[in-house]
């Protein structure tokens, strides 16, 4: 309950690698999100995914898989006292990633399986919903409403684009300022809102140059809350490199939000 709470008083930072690559990628953006949270009044949590499951090629790199995922997350936990998110995608692993994160994310493909929200709220985690990329904001009421009547109110919605024509995603922001008179915290997904889907031979493809202005637009439309995946060098990351921000900028986003 502390955590939410911290969420719903001021800005949030979701923040980290794509995928788990290895341990030492994880410590490395871990260290400079404490950092950050250190400095600045804000809350921050570290995220990464130990399985991308919806990859576009049945070829392209997975993660680690549940166990050493939530291995290394733990790792990064205690090494730097970070709460800790990760995506889920089947039920059974509800249970599995609660013993040790602190946040639940559901993915934007699955945000309306029934039995995914309610295995996430029955841990009693804060679970962040993605609104799919079919959805309006105003239809995030109802996976909202299965995790509260499932006895859980501690719930995040996070924004991250709309599918219009191929290869490509369009924000449309008054999403934000709907999803967030539902009473709950708002998200930007500030870096997968740039994607290109499987616009790049067999990858996603994506502008990481506009994740500043999605951020900002997102601040003007009454985000509290800001996803931002982050790579110390993601033109060679193993997921979503072309729409991660680079390590390095990281902290001068993070200024131009909470300013």
């Amino acid at each position: 309950m502390a955590l939410y709470k911290d969420i719903t008083e001021k800005p949030f930072f979701i923040v980290g690698p794509c995928v788990m690559e290895n341990q030492d990628l994880l410590y490395t953006v871990a260290e400079k999100v404490a950092d950050i949270g250190s400095k600045y009044p804000v809350t921050v949590i570290f995220k990464s995914s130990f399985d991308k499951a919806n990859r576009t090629s049945v070829h392209a790199y997975r993660g680690p898989g549940l166990a050493r995922g939530m291995e290394m997350l733990n790792n990064v936990k205690d090494k730097f006292n970070l709460p800790v998110t990760t995506d889920i995608h089947e039920p059974f692993q509800a249970a599995a990633c609660a013993e040790v994160v602190d946040i639940l994310q559901i993915p934007a493909f699955l945000c309306r399986q029934t039995d995914l929200l309610v295995a996430a709220a029955e841990t009693g985690k804060i679970v962040n919903i993605k609104k799919a990329q079919f959805l309006s904001g105003q239809d995030m009421f109802y996976p909202a409403q299965k995790v509260k009547e499932s006895g859980n109110d501690q719930i995040i919605l996070t924004e991250r684009g709309n599918s219009f024509g191929y290869n490509n995603l369009v924000v449309d922001f008054r999403n934000v300022a709907d999803m967030a008179e539902f009473g709950y915290p708002v998200c930007m997904d500030c870096t997968h809102s740039v994607q290109r889907p499987g616009g790049a031979g067999g990858k996603t493809g994506g502008d990481r140059k506009f994740v500043p202005n999605m951020s900002l637009a997102a601040k003007a439309f009454g985000a509290s809350g800001y996803f931002i995946e982050t790579h110390p060098d993601p033109n060679h990351a193993l997921s979503d490199g072309p729409n991660m921000l680079y390590l390095k900028d990281l902290e001068e986003l993070i200024i131009s939000l909470i300013n």
